[in-house]
């Protein structure tokens, strides 16, 4: 019987511009995640990219990544009368150091039952890495509650992408069995953060390999807060989710003067597999003219 905000954010546009910003609830790329050292080759040249994760290139770059530049909204009405909006920008050649003239869209609509969907698309006029996410930050309790540890997750992913000291994959995709990332079964965040605590992650900040078709619009996790009764479900055509249990999160102050502590929220980021363009054997992130990137995430909202 009670009704909450379960995303984290701010009041007004100068929270988004601020440091206390930290990707809440943006669009991130035009690479989200992480690619090695700031560079990669293609077609024979190096780009070299912002270095905003030393010693690696994170979420786009760090003046004009796609979460710091102002996009252009269009409000519709959809089949059955789903109200939605569409964002577009246009990713300039070279902005951020990447190849290419980029045209973006994003699509987010509200369809009966409580589902909102996120529908991705960009066309390139030069290859390039594309690999596009929303970074939310959820806590079914309630912005601005404590913790996100009381929060229990399920995926379907029995195997994950390990990283190395700098959260760069090493190319290897393993079992989760053992592992503090086997959510194949519903389990409390906070049962096994303690196992990757005291790693360079400081917590959860790993992809999952999930299971299906990529591709294919299916469901691969659901978040549920017990003591609310509330709960996520996710669907995606993605390959791959990241877990992050907020562990940069520093007590800023965000809507309504609620304060965001460390590890109050997770983003389930769905995206294809982090420095994916320097591993061949992972899904392909490069887009070539006269292709369309098309991602769709789907989030549906009970309560018990």
């Amino acid at each position: 019987g009670f009704v909450a905000d379960v995303v984290l954010g701010f009041d007004d546009v100068s929270g988004y511009q601020s440091d206390r910003n930290q990707y809440f609830g943006c669009t991130t790329g035009r690479v989200c995640n992480r690619i090695a050292n700031g560079e990669f080759t293609l077609d024979g040249y190096n780009y070299v990219l912002a270095t905003n994760n030393e010693p690696n290139h994170l979420h786009g770059g760090a003046e004009r990544s796609l979460d710091k530049v102002r996009w252009q909204a269009s409000p519709s009405v959809g089949a059955g009368g789903a109200p939605s909006v569409r964002f577009t920008y246009l990713s300039r050649d070279g902005e951020e150091g990447y190849p290419g003239n980029l045209e973006v869209a994003v699509t987010y609509t509200l369809h009966e039952g409580n589902c909102l969907s996120i529908e991705f698309e960009a066309t390139t006029d030069k290859r390039t890495p594309v690999n596009l996410t929303n970074h939310a930050y959820w806590n079914l309790a309630g912005a601005g509650a404590d913790t996100v540890l009381d929060h229990e997750l399920q995926v379907d992913a029995s195997h994950y992408t390990p990283n190395d000291a700098t959260l760069i994959p090493t190319g290897e995709v393993a079992p989760v069995l053992g592992t503090a990332l086997d959510f194949r079964t519903p389990i409390d965040l906070g049962v096994q953060l303690h196992l990757v605590a005291d790693t360079p992650a400081l917590g959860f900040d790993h992809n999952l390999v999930l299971d299906g078709d990529a591709g294919t619009l299916r469901r691969v996790a659901e978040l549920r807060h017990q003591g609310t009764g509330r709960s996520m479900t996710i669907e995606t055509t993605e390959p791959g989710l990241q877990v992050y249990s907020g562990n940069y999160l520093f007590g800023q102050a965000g809507k309504g003067g609620a304060t965001y502590p460390q590890r109050s929220a997770v983003c389930l980021e769905t995206q294809h597999f982090p420095d994916a363009i320097h591993h061949a054997n992972f899904p392909n992130t490069l887009l070539e003219p006269g292709q369309t990137f098309r991602s769709t995430t789907r989030l549906t909202f009970a309560a018990e």
